[in-house]
């Protein structure tokens, strides 16, 4: 009797959350396939015709259908029947907007000996990647697949990058073990960060879900290691720099440096190499 009990227990907890069979293998796949899509480098058999390259696309695209059609909730209307296609219009542009941050790693760190080696061996290209493809299918509103897709690149990477976030062009990772980029912050054009950094919400609370709880990072920022930015009215002023294990809870001019205990002084008062 005991064991009949738990198992309609078991059995109504089971049906109020089944989730089709797989479906972390098939994000994990998404992910994959759209980087071998769009960067050759990742691809385990490359085939440089046409036909093989329609055929990963008609493929990739019949994985994101699926997808979309799994993670809606029971009796929710289904994703509408452009859905892959829409986003598939925008996927050139994602592939620019990567080729870029992969550019900026390269022409940022002097370690770096050719853009193949960013693409290929660099934790924080990989995390952006994954993070501007999460980011425009979180954009069209699907459910649950761009937090997994992130969440796959925290596990390789150890970056955690929320995909409601929203960065923009030409944005370097630097080592980036540790960093944390909660849901609505915003990144400039051409923003720098260092391992450990965290741009985080001084509070938690559930009710504060849909207001904006992380900082802003204007064009030009450069945060360096483990450094923690809190809030949703902070402000790092453009083209400031923010000196390592800095805790910052309040918006900064541009053009500032930030040292370790918050003293914040003009670059132009910096000493010159």
């Amino acid at each position: 009797m005991e064991s009949t009990f738990l198992v309609e227990r078991l059995f109504a907890a089971r049906s109020a959350h089944c989730f089709p069979s797989q479906i972390q293998p098939l994000v994990q796949q998404l992910a994959s396939r759209a980087m071998e899509l769009l960067f050759p480098h990742f691809s385990p058999n490359l085939s440089c015709s046409k036909a093989a390259l329609e055929e990963e696309l008609l493929s990739l695209m019949q994985l994101l259908g699926r997808l979309a059609r799994a993670v809606s909730p029971p009796g929710a209307p289904t994703r509408e029947a452009r859905f892959p296609e829409r986003f598939f219009e925008e996927l050139w542009g994602l592939r620019e907007r990567m080729q870029a941050d992969a550019e900026a790693i390269f022409e940022g760190d002097p370690a770096a000996q050719s853009l193949d080696e960013v693409i290929l061996t660099y934790p924080g290209f990989y995390a952006i990647s994954l993070y501007r493809l999460a980011h425009a299918l979180h954009t069209h509103g699907m459910p649950l697949v761009p937090r997994m897709l992130t969440e796959y690149a925290h596990q390789k990477t150890g970056i955690d990058i929320h995909p409601g976030a929203t960065i923009g062009g030409r944005f370097f990772i630097d080592h980036g073990t540790g960093i944390v980029i909660g849901g609505t912050t915003h990144i400039g054009e051409g923003v720098k960060l260092y391992q450990g950094v965290t741009l985080g919400a001084l509070t938690v609370e559930k009710h504060m879900a849909n207001q904006k709880r992380h900082p802003t990072l204007e064009d030009g920022v450069v945060v360096y290691a483990n450094a923690t930015i809190l809030g949703g009215s902070t402000i790092i002023g453009k083209n400031s720099i923010v000196a390592g294990n800095a805790f910052i809870t309040q918006s900064i001019p541009p053009n500032s440096f930030v040292a370790r205990k918050n003293e914040i002084r003009p670059q132009s008062e910096l000493p010159q190499p």
